[in-house]
C-alpha cells in the first residue's frame, strides 16, 4: 500500500466510511498525522452550519508548501513534479523535477517579498497554462499571502470586479497566452482592467509569446529581471530553503471566484489545512494513485479542477502531474491521444464537454496511438451521458480503465461522490456512492429528508450534505453573510448545494443538475443573472431572461430570451452585438447559444419572471407547459412558442 490512508477494497471503504461518519475526529486525525506539522491541532473539528463556522485542526500550524515540496525532497528531488505540454507541440516540453519546483517557488516567495507582499495580501494571477503559473501559486502560499487565480478567458470587467471585491494590490500575468490557434493579449487586458483602479501597487509580467505590451513604469514590472534578482539574492544569502511562512491552520490559502444565482461573483474562500487534507486523501483514494504514475488532470488551473487536481492534491502526495497548455482539438483532434502516448499517462481526467467534442470527430484521431499505459479514466465538472460514458470506456479505455465520475464543486474543494478507481463500483452517468467523511441527504422543499421511493424505484430531491468534510470553504471572501444565505440558509442546518439528485437502493448517486438560477456549461456555472446583467447593459436590449438548454457538446447551452427596442436593422447583427457585449463584461464563456428576440416575458403580477417556462420552451417541451394562469399576460407565452428557435 503505497500511502498509509488508501482504500484498497470494497470492505475496507465500507469500514472506513462508517467510522468517519461515527468517529470523525479520531479518523481524520489519523490521516491528518501523515503530514508534516509545524504544530499539532488542539481540535480536530468545531462546528455550526446555522452561523456558519467551521474549523478543521484548530490551533495546528504549516505551510501546505512545505507538504507540497520540502517533505519530498530527499526522496523524490529528481522525480518529476510536473511534465509540461506546451500549445505547440513542435516546442520543447518542460520537465520540472521536485527540486526545481522548490527552486523555483522559493525564488518566486523571494520576489514577491522583494515587491512588498507579505502575509495575507492578495495576489491576483492571470496566466496561461505555463509552469510558471504554478511557481507562481506556491510562492504566493510560501509567504502566506492569499492567491486568487482568474481564468485566462473572463474580461476586462469581470477581472475588475474580482480586483474590486478581493482588493487586490498585486498581479501577475503574462504578456500573452497561447490557446490552440489564438493568441490571447493577458495583458492588454490586465491594462483594461486597471483603468480607474486605486489599489494595484505592482504588476509582475511574464514573457510568453513576446506580444508586444505597454508597461506603466512604478508598477509594471518583468518576472524574468525580478526573478534573475530574486536568485542572487537567495545565494548570495544561503537562504536556499527560503523559510516557508507559518500559517494557521484556518488561515485562508486561497480565492476562487463562481458565479452564484446574482450578478455578483462570490470569492469562495478555502483555508490551509482542511484543503490539503482533503485533495490529497481524494486524489490518492478516487484515483487509486501510486508512486509513479503519471497524473493527467486536462483542466485550466483558472478552474478549482486544476487547483486541487493539478497543484494541491498531486503535489502533496508527490505525483507526477501532466499540465497542458493548449485545447484537445489543436492541432488535430488527436491531442490528448498523442498526450497520453509520448508521455505513458497512467490516470485520464477529463469533462465530459471535451469528450463529446471528441466524439464528434469519431475513432480516426485515436489509429495509431499507443493508449495501453492508461489504468484509470475520470470525468469532471457536469454529469455524465451514458452515449459519452461508453465511448469513453470503449476507445480510450478499451473496455479495461475504471472510469471514475467525479461530482464536487468549487465550494467543496475536491471530490465528494465518486467511486474508487476499481474498488467500489461504477454504474454508467453515476457519480454513485459519497467518500468517507461526506453525509449526504435528499431534502424536499421545505428540507424534510425524502425516504419514499417514487415509481421507477429511486429516491429524488435536492441534494445537501449533513456535516462537514475537511475541503468546505469558509466563507465568501468579505461577505460572510452571503455565503450563510446561498449555502446555508435554504435549509437549516444542511450545506445545500444547488444540485438535485437521485439516489438508487444501493446508495448510489446521480446527480441531475442545478435546481437554481445557475447553469452549468462546460462543466463551468455561471449564473443567469450575471448573463441577464451582461446583456441588458446593450444599449437596445430593454429586458432579458436567460436559461439552459440541453446541448449536445456542452451538456448545457445558454438561451436567451431579449425584448430589444426597435426592429429596425438585420437581426443576426443584433445577435452579434449582443453576444459582443456579454463577451466584453464576462467573457466568451458566457455568450449566449441561442437569441430569441420576443415582445414580452412571462411574469406573475408580483414581476417576477417564470423561469420555469422559458426553461421548458428552451427544452422543446411546449405542450406541458403548466399553469399559466397566474400570469399577467398569458397571452405572451403562446407568441414565445410560435416564434421559438
Amino acid at each position: 500500500m503505497a500511502y498509509p490512508f488508501q482504500i484498497t477494497s470494497l470492505n475496507q471503504y465500507h469500514i472506513d466510511y462508517k467510522k468517519s461518519i461515527e468517529q470523525p475526529e479520531e479518523f481524520w486525525a489519523t490521516i491528518a498525522d501523515t503530514f508534516y506539522w509545524r504544530k499539532k491541532w488542539d481540535n480536530v473539528l468545531e462546528w455550526n452550519f446555522n452561523e456558519p463556522k467551521i474549523e478543521w485542526f484548530k490551533g495546528a500550524k504549516l505551510n501546505i508548501t512545505e507538504n507540497c515540496i520540502d517533505r519530498h525532497l530527499e526522496k523524490l528531488g529528481n522525480k518529476p513534479a510536473i511534465i509540461w505540454e506546451p500549445n505547440n507541440p513542435e516546442e520543447k516540453v518542460r520537465v520540472v523535477t521536485y527540486n526545481r519546483l522548490h527552486k523555483r517557488v522559493c525564488q518566486v516567495a523571494q520576489m514577491l517579498k522583494n515587491n512588498g507582499v507579505k502575509k495575507g495580501d492578495r495576489v491576483c494571477i492571470y496566466m496561461g497554462m505555463i509552469p510558471e503559473l504554478t511557481y507562481a501559486i506556491l510562492g504566493c502560499a510560501r509567504i502566506g499571502a492569499i492567491h486568487s487565480v482568474i481564468f485566462g478567458g473572463f474580461s476586462a470587467q469581470s477581472i475588475a470586479d474580482r480586483l474590486e471585491d478581493a482588493n487586490a494590490e498585486f498581479i501577475i500575468t503574462c504578456d500573452g497566452a497561447y490557446r490552440g490557434a489564438k493568441d490571447i493579449p493577458l495583458k492588454a487586458v490586465i491594462d483594461d482592467a486597471l483603468i480607474g483602479n486605486k489599489t494595484v501597487k505592482k504588476v509582475i509580467v511574464y514573457n510568453r509569446t513576446r506580444t508586444p505590451v505597454s508597461m506603466v513604469k512604478g508598477r509594471d514590472i518583468w518576472w524574468e529581471d525580478e526573478m534573475e534578482f530574486a536568485e542572487h539574492q537567495i545565494e548570495n544569502e544561503g537562504n536556499v530553503h527560503f523559510e516557508a511562512e507559518e500559517m494557521d491552520a484556518e488561515d485562508p490559502l486561497f480565492i476562487l471566484y463562481t458565479s452564484g444565482s446574482t450578478g455578483k461573483p462570490k470569492g469562495v474562500v478555502h483555508t490551509c489545512a482542511g484543503y490539503m487534507v482533503w485533495t490529497t486523501y481524494t486524489f490518492v483514494n478516487v484515483f487509486q494513485y501510486n508512486p509513479g504514475d503519471i497524473h493527467f488532470c486536462t483542466a485550466d488551473i483558472g478552474w478549482i479542477t486544476g487547483h486541487s487536481y493539478i497543484v494541491y492534491g498531486p503535489l502533496s502526495a508527490g505525483a507526477t502531474s501532466v499540465m497542458f497548455e493548449g485545447i484537445p482539438t489543436f492541432p488535430t483532434a488527436g491531442r490528448f491521444w498523442d498526450i497520453v502516448d509520448k508521455h505513458k499517462v497512467n490516470i485520464l481526467y477529463t469533462a465530459p464537454t471535451a469528450i463529446r467534442s471528441l466524439m464528434s470527430f469519431g475513432t480516426e484521431p485515436i489509429h495509431n496511438k499507443n493508449l495501453s499505459s492508461l489504468k484509470i479514466l475520470g470525468t469532471v465538472g457536469e454529469p455524465i451521458n451514458e452515449e459519452a460514458w461508453h465511448w469513453y470506456n470503449e476507445n480510450i479505455g478499451l473496455q479495461k480503465c475504471p472510469i471514475v465520475d467525479t461530482w464536487w464543486q468549487t465550494e467543496t474543494g475536491g471530490c465528494l461522490i465518486s467511486n474508487l478507481a476499481g474498488i467500489t463500483p461504477s454504474k454508467p452517468s453515476w457519480a454513485t456512492l459519497p467518500l468517507p467523511g461526506v453525509q449526504p441527504v435528499l431534502v424536499d422543499e421545505t428540507g424534510n429528508e425524502i425516504t419514499e421511493k417514487d415509481e421507477t424505484g429511486l429516491i429524488k430531491g435536492n441534494l445537501c450534505i449533513k456535516a462537514p468534510w475537511p475541503g468546505i470553504l469558509r466563507t465568501t471572501w468579505s461577505d460572510h453573510e452571503r455565503c450563510r444565505v446561498n449555502y446555508f440558509a435554504t435549509y437549516p442546518s444542511l450545506y445545500f448545494t444547488g444540485d438535485g439528485a437521485l439516489k438508487d437502493g444501493d446508495g448510489n448517486y446521480r446527480i441531475t443538475g442545478r435546481v437554481d438560477d445557475v447553469l452549468n456549461i462546460s462543466g463551468h456555472r455561471i449564473g443567469t443573472a450575471e448573463v441577464e446583467n451582461a446583456i441588458n447593459m446593450h444599449s437596445g436590449v430593454v429586458e432579458s431572461a436567460v436559461v439552459g438548454y440541453p446541448h449536445n457538446i456542452k451538456g448545457q447551452g445558454i438561451y436567451a430570451f431579449v425584448i430589444y427596442n426597435g426592429t429596425d436593422g438585420d437581426e443576426n447583427l443584433r445577435k452579434q452585438d449582443i453576444s459582443a457585449t456579454v463577451s466584453k463584461i464576462i467573457g466568451a464563456i458566457a455568450k449566449p447559444d441561442k437569441i430569441q428576440f420576443v415582445t414580452g416575458l412571462p411574469k406573475t403580477r408580483s414581476g417576477k419572471i417564470m423561469r420555469r417556462i422559458l426553461r421548458k420552451i428552451a427544452e422543446g417541451e411546449t405542450s406541458n407547459l403548466g399553469d399559466t394562469t397566474t400570469l399577467l399576460d398569458p397571452g405572451v407565452v403562446d407568441e414565445i412558442v410560435q416564434s421559438k428557435l
